[in-house]
């Protein structure tokens, strides 16, 4: 596990979301709270529809809580800032720019002089295996060399916090084993601090310093489950009885869940 210490990097305070529908209204969070620290990779799962991806919204500022606040790096956030990067399950590129465009965007917009976007571009190139994809446009590639570019783009502009949707959702298992095993080795150069979400619980245990689990609708938090297998990992871990045992205890915790919502 991360060795990690002091006051967490990215902290939900009793958060509360609550959608309102002409006279009706859903409770979608229920004063969930969740500390993550400076240099750990937290995942978070639970059943579809318990609100994990609202939360990581509401994190990036792309949402408003209705309760409750989220702080990063001891700032209340209040709307999108460049101290969070953000990937999507969609790939979100610019069409009309090339992937290295892509990825020297938001570098662009902070008018970074052009030599240093270079240098950049061309590191985080080749930190996800596009070296020789510079040029190309995203209707060129794969999705998961699609998803690359994004995670490129997020890591270029040095958040605090890399916020992660499913980023792999959408992708075949041969393609999103081998963005695992990407996301793990990009991961162990940078060290940044993640929040990652996910319904697959072996993707979970593979990535994760420590998974949080969440209740169905309303979504509280459950349970945290410490994931103390060593590192580097790989994907040859899931066979061992102690990756085992781990997905068994969050696998029991979300089927009480599932059971008790029907």
């Amino acid at each position: 596990m991360t060795q990690t210490s002091g006051a967490p990097l990215l902290e939900a305070r009793s958060v509360e979301l609550r959608y309102n529908s002409g006279n009706s209204s859903v409770l979608a969070l229920d004063r969930v709270s969740l500390e993550v620290r400076e240099k750990e990779f937290a995942v978070i799962v639970g059943p579809s529809g318990c609100g994990k991806s609202s939360l990581l919204y509401l994190a990036a500022g792309l949402l408003e809580s209705t309760g409750g606040e989220i702080i990063v790096g001891g700032d209340h956030v209040d709307g999108p800032g460049r101290d969070r990067g953000m990937v999507f399950q969609a790939y979100t590129l610019f069409p009309w720019l090339t992937v290295a465009e892509n990825i020297e965007f938001g570098l662009k917009r902070r008018r970074m002089p052009a030599a240093e976007r270079k240098e950049i571009v061309n590191y985080y190139l080749n930190e996800v295996g596009l070296a020789q994809f510079g040029g190309h446009y995203p209707k060129q590639l794969s999705g998961g060399m699609k998803q690359r570019v994004a995670i490129a783009r997020a890591l270029a502009n040095d958040p605090k916090v890399l916020l992660m949707d499913e980023p792999f959702g959408a992708l075949d298992s041969q393609t999103r084993a081998t963005m695992q095993k990407l996301l793990l080795r990009v991961w162990d150069h940078s060290h940044k601090t993640v929040l990652f979400v996910t319904h697959d619980i072996d993707e979970a245990i593979i990535l994760g310093d420590r998974v949080h689990v969440m209740t169905a609708r309303p979504g509280r938090m459950k349970a945290t489950v410490d994931i103390d297998i060593p590192r580097p990992r790989s994907l040859d871990m899931m066979l061992d009885p102690d990756f085992i045992a781990i997905k068994r205890q969050i696998l029991g915790l979300l089927h009480d869940e599932i059971d008790e919502d029907h």
